[in-house]
């Protein structure tokens, strides 16, 4: 969860999904949609996509008892040698390197160099030599905070780092500017159909690699045209929602039908229950939307 997302955004995610999925006995009979169901608003779905496959590899392959060697925990979905190595340290207590973007700038201040002339398999080899080999819960929990909160990207706390006596670049990090001019994000233009009756929603499964992979949305207005005649048009809700890389401009065209009907078309989709819509994985300005309805 915290892979490109901040702490505070992850916690109370974190502890819903804790709280429902305990154990990996209690995740091991999980849906994919129920996972991206509690996952729903925190962006970035193929993690969430990531930990269902990667929950069935353990429960075909490993009997569903989570692998305890780094070659097996890298193989699974989601999984990096960094991830890989964190894990063993953390919760098997076996000492191995992790390079996370904090560890990587805590590492290049130490040995004071530009973080960007430094190669890939030498910052693994710099960081391989700094491991404690007696207390790798320690080091490596400590280093991960120590490059989060002490030694920051823009003004690193140098007076209060415990490495300050060995850093070589204590002290002398020059504050850094942001600059302000942003890349411009790429626009991609929605024009969707949400209908509804007094109990349900009508919406269908995104089966395709793009946006919003296997999430469900409402119908492209072009399925739904031929519908329409039968439909009363409640209103239209236009809405910009704003991702790390994109801008995306929704047209929604919202109706109301009688009854539900069934749709000619290959997708999978559902009328789904008003009381259950929870239960089912919904981007959010499709969530809230909805929940306004």
């Amino acid at each position: 969860m915290l892979q490109q997302t901040q702490v505070q955004t992850v916690i109370p995610y974190f502890n819903a999904f804790i709280k429902k999925y305990p154990t990996l006995g209690k995740l091991s009979s999980t849906s994919e949609d129920e996972i991206l169901a509690i996952w729903s608003g925190l962006g970035f779905y193929r993690r969430a996509r990531n930990i269902f496959a990667a929950k069935e590899i353990i429960k075909t392959d490993y009997q569903n008892k989570f692998p305890k060697k780094l070659e097996q925990i890298i193989s699974l979905p989601g999984i990096g040698k960094s991830t890989a190595g964190a894990l063993m340290s953390l919760a098997f207590l076996e000492p191995q390197p992790i390079l996370d973007g904090n560890v990587k700038r805590v590492i290049s201040r130490l040995i004071k160099k530009d973080i960007a002339t430094l190669k890939e398999k030498e910052l693994w080899g710099l960081s391989e030599k700094l491991v404690n080999h007696e207390d790798c819960f320690s080091y490596t929990q400590g280093i991960m905070d120590l490059g989060a909160t002490v030694c920051t990207q823009a003004n690193p706390l140098c007076q209060t780092c415990p490495l300050n006596k060995d850093c070589k670049s204590a002290f002398s990090v020059k504050p850094q500017i942001k600059n302000k001019t942003a890349k411009a994000k790429m626009t991609i233009a929605m024009d969707l159909s949400l209908v509804l009756t007094n109990h349900s929603f009508l919406l269908a499964k995104n089966e395709e690699s793009s946006i919003w992979h296997h999430l469900w949305i409402p119908f492209d207005d072009a399925i739904i045209a031929v519908h329409t005649s039968k439909l009363q048009l409640l209103k239209q809700e236009r809405i910009r929602h704003e991702l790390t890389h994109r801008s995306l401009n929704l047209l929604i065209n919202i109706y109301i039908s009688p009854k539900e009907f069934k749709i000619k078309t290959n997708q999978k989709y559902e009328w789904i229950k008003k009381d259950r819509i929870q239960a089912y994985g919904t981007p959010q300005p499709i969530t809230k939307l909805m929940s306004q309805l």
